[in-house]
Parts: structure tokens; sequence; C-alpha cells
């Protein structure tokens, strides 16, 4: 009985070989597709049926890929040739919204908008906030350790995660975490597996904080400066005058043009950057009124609105970035952190990479943290050469600044060559030996990460 045949008895319909079905899976929205085709998709629609289909994996020795929305920027989903794809994305349901401890306890493949939208219902809100959270789920928020444009000041998903229930390689079934607000026995397990991109486990429930609904006003500034250094200075600057925005994000020029060409704006001049500033609660209305005075002073343009529809619109420029890269070509998008105050210096570099490799490098950055996006273009779907070399260069550069490979997309398939850079070949072994704890067959999303 064929490896197949065994998840169809065990699983049903749940067991698909479809073609297209199957090639969907080759792919995510790094751009980038395997050669070939993973053996079927199981679309778990219980605890048990993950169980079941990793037993079956592990008695067989056959590779499992988990996969949600497929929304991934680094490749982590991407399955091929003789591979499961294990989905669960029909594992959507919200088990319980506890008002009084402000957590809610969900399975992995309800979408963050969604989520967002049922919490709105109590008067409570989920503070990860990736651009994506319209089509991205929340087990893959999980599992890559998303941020977003809140995380500055409202953290990444690792701070909104309390426990977690993960399926191991052989079907064991763990409860990680706790419901409490303080808990540390034992070593955290529960921060281990967040954004460990599928490789130690399969995230089957999430036990999550919920946030009350922020009171008061939410104000928002949109500015442009001459230059994307500019307005990196000017981020900075902020920051250093002690101001917290809920939102601060900085588009170059490059980025700009694209999503004004996509959207249709008319109020962004060649050559232009933007900054959207946007705070919330108490002091919101004062904390606007010092970004925009900084602003000014470093010689931004600037508007300040407290219409939180307004508000909306103005950071729908942002969240248009992904779907105005895909217009322009194949995208390699890269995702850098760095200290808040090396954020003008690499952008500068990023300039400087620009006119070393004669490219154009669309880059929007998180400015609020330091989480820079690089967008390189190209045509066709394989990586020129010249791309892999500037962004050799461009890693490499965030890496001397102080900063790290990845802020939020996590390594996958496109950054596992230059891991052993950051961490060094110690660090590098010792997570090597964690995966194999959790994985001793290395079952689990091969060829990832490492």
């Amino acid at each position: 009985m064929t490896v197949v045949d065994r998840l169809v008895a065990a699983l049903g319909d749940a067991v698909s070989t479809d073609a297209a079905a199957l090639a969907v899976t080759q792919a995510d929205k790094s751009g980038h597709r395997s050669l070939s085709a993973p053996l079927a998709v199981v679309s778990a629609r219980s605890i048990a049926d993950v169980q079941e289909t990793m037993r079956i994996a592990t008695a067989t020795g056959t590779p499992v890929v988990t996969r949600g929305a497929g929304t991934g920027l680094a490749g982590a989903s991407i399955a091929s040739g003789g591979e499961i794809v294990l989905s669960t994305l029909a594992m959507d349901r919200v088990l319980e919204i506890n008002e009084a401890d402000q957590l809610a306890v969900i399975e992995p493949g309800i979408l963050n908008g969604a989520f967002n939208g049922i919490l709105a219902g109590h008067g409570f809100w989920f503070a990860p906030d990736p651009a994506s959270k319209a089509i991205s789920t929340v087990g893959g928020n999980i599992a890559t350790n998303a941020g977003g444009l809140l995380c500055a000041k409202y953290g990444v998903t690792r701070d909104a995660v309390l426990g977690l229930k993960v399926v191991l390689a052989d079907g064991r079934l763990l409860d990680l975490g706790h419901r409490s607000v303080k808990g540390v026995t034992g070593f955290d397990l529960t921060a281990l597996m967040v954004g460990s991109e599928g490789l130690l486990g399969v995230i089957v429930e999430a036990t999550v904080r919920i946030r009350r609904a922020v009171p008061g006003t939410i104000a928002t500034v949109a500015a442009y400066f001459p230059t994307v250094t500019d307005a990196a200075a000017a981020a900075a600057a902020i920051t250093a005058a002690g101001i917290q925005p809920a939102v601060m994000e900085l588009m170059d020029s490059a980025s700009l043009a694209a999503v004004a060409s996509l959207l249709g704006l008319a109020n962004t001049a060649p050559g232009e950057a933007h900054l959207v500033v946007q705070t919330d609660g108490a002091a919101a209305s004062e904390e606007a009124d010092a970004a925009l005075a900084v602003i000014r002073s470093l010689g931004g343009r600037a508007d300040l609105s407290i219409d939180p529809v307004e508000g909306e619109r103005l950071l729908a420029v942002r969240r248009a970035m992904h779907p105005a890269m895909e217009a322009l070509g194949t995208t390699l998008i890269e995702d850098v952190s760095v200290p808040r105050t090396a954020l003008p210096a690499m952008f500068a570099e990023i300039v400087r990479i620009e006119q070393l490799y004669g490219i154009r490098i669309p880059t929007v950055a998180h400015a609020g943290d330091g989480n820079l996006h690089p967008n390189f273009i190209f045509e066709g779907p394989d990586v020129p050469d010249h791309i892999w070399q500037a962004a050799d260069d461009l890693f490499s550069t965030a890496l001397r600044l102080g900063g790290t490979l990845t802020g939020e997309h996590g390594i996958g398939i496109l950054k596992k060559r230059w891991l052993g850079q950051e961490l060094g070949e110690d660090q590098l072994e010792l997570q090597r030996q964690i995966k194999k704890v959790f994985d001793p067959q290395g079952i689990l999303n091969p060829g990832k990460v490492f």
C-alpha cells in the first residue's frame, strides 16, 4: 500500500491528489516555485487528522510540509515531489473568547483579519498586524513570528502567544504554555515554536492574548520628503523625541511611485519619499502634533487627520505595496532589520547598492522598529546572479549595522545560505540539534532554513 493509499484509507476525502490542488502548493507569495508536485494534499479538519497524517508520515519516512494560506514570503511552505502537504486552512474556528482573562483560543487556519472582525464584536482586537492580514492565517503568523505595522508599540506575534498545541513528527500532541499572565515552568517551548517555520511540529491550536479596543482618538500624519534618507532621519528623530506611534511606515520614491500608479494617487511628486505616522490612545492628539512638528522641522510637508476612515485610507497606501510590486515583475521581497538609529544609514546603503549594481530596489520600512523590506524586481522565474549578489551585499550591510537577516518573514529557502553568517557555526549546530530532538527523521519541512 502506497503512502497516498494509507492516507486515503485513514482520512478519506480529506486527501486530494488533484493536479490543480497540488500545483497551488508548489508556490507561495515569495514568487518562487518548486519543480515538481507533491504526493498529496491533506486538508486536516481536526487535531486527530493532523496526528494520523504525521503517524503515517513517520511510519513511511515521508516528508511533510505544513501549509496555511500560502502567503509566506520566504518559501517555507513550498512543497515539492515526494512530500505530503498538510493544510490546516480548514481548521479555522474560534474556540473561546475569554474577556475577563483577555485571551482567546483559536485554530490555526483562521485568517488574521477575520479573527479581528470577530473580536471587534466583543470590543477586543488581536495586536499582530501584518500587511497581509486579510489573507494570512494566524497559524502562519505564529509559524513565522509575523510582525506588521503595529509591532513597534504592541509587539510581534510571539508577544501575543500564551500557549500552543503542537503535533510532533511522530503524532504526539504537546500542550505548551499557559493561560495565566505569568508562567516560567521549564524551558519556554512555546516561544521556541513561534517562528519555527514548520520545522519542529504542526501548530494545531493557539491560546493568544487579546486587547481591549483602544479608547480615544486615532490620529494620522501623512508626510512627504525630498529623499528617503530625509524621511528615515525624521522617523529616527520621532523615536528619539520619545514619541511612540502605533504605526510609523516609510516608503522610498520607487515604492511610492509604484503604489501611486496602482492606486491612481495624484498628490505625490516625482522622487518623493513617504512617511505615515499613526498615534492612538489618550495622548494620540498630542503625540501626533509632536510628530508633525518634528517632520516639518526636518523639511517634510505633512497633513494631520483625526478621522479614522481617512487614517485607514492613508494606511492603504502602505498596504498596497505588495500588489504594486507584483505589477512590476517577479519580485524577491526581502526583509532585514537594523537598530532604529541605523535606519538612515541602511537606506543610504541601499542607494549605494542600487548604484553599484545598476538596479532599483523599491523599499518600504516599518520605521518604528527598523524593519526594512527591500524589493528586487526582475523578469522571469529565476533570480539572476547579479540580483543575488546585490542581495548578498544588502544582507552583509544589515549585519554590519547591527541588524539581522529577517525581522518577520523567516529564512525558508531564500536565506538559508546566509544563516551561518549571522548565527555563527556553534549556534547553527545547536539549532540543528534542536531540530533533531523534535524531528529525528528530518521529515518536517526538509530543505528549509538549514
